[in-house]
């Protein structure tokens, strides 16, 4: 075999990692920072200019609904709250659909009952809570409380040909929206 033909069979066997070719320069993607009380709260005055801190906590408003947003650094927990109802009254079968959504519908928005109340939370550890998380936590804990009595959903994900989801998605990019800078 001509030494041309040899040399040339070699290089095409050898691996590219053997035949000293830098290997390419993998992308770098940007990471966010962590999730801090003063970041959060920045994203929230970016949605609602008039949300009211009281400690670890802040009150806001999003399409009219109350919010309610406490935070612990020291343990890293965030909970995301809207008030439903009183829980007075909350009938076997309605807490059993309510425990049922939780599984299916609801999503990562769960109802629960504290303080003689209905609520619709998401809870999170804070500081690996990204940005596009946080808004979604708004969104989804928002539809548990809107599909209250209905669908019982949290709205991210919505099987069928209905108009819900496209609903829930305009709500979504009118936050992350409204939250660009941050």
């Amino acid at each position: 075999m001509p030494r041309l033909a040899l040399a040339l069979l070699i290089a095409l066997a050898t691996p590219l990692s053997a035949q000293n070719t830098p290997a390419p320069e993998a992308p770098t993607i940007e990471a966010e920072p962590p999730m801090t009380m003063v970041r959060m709260a920045e994203i929230i005055r970016a949605i609602d200019p008039e949300a009211r801190p009281a400690g670890n906590s802040i009150q806001f408003v999003i399409d009219d609904i109350p919010l309610v947003v406490i935070a612990d650094p020291v343990a890293d927990r965030m909970r995301a709250m809207v008030p439903i109802r009183s829980a007075a009254g909350l009938s076997q079968d309605e807490l059993m659909r309510l425990m049922q959504a939780n599984f299916d519908s609801a999503l990562d928005a769960r109802y629960a009952v504290a303080q003689g109340r209905l609520w619709g939370v998401f809870i999170h550890p804070l500081s690996p809570l990204e940005r596009e998380q946080l808004l979604s936590a708004f969104v989804q804990t928002i539809n548990v409380a809107r599909t209250y009595g209905q669908t019982y959903s949290g709205g991210a994900t919505v099987f069928g040909g209905g108009d819900s989801n496209g609903l829930y998605q305009e709500l979504l990019e009118e936050l992350l929206e409204k939250g660009e800078e941050i």
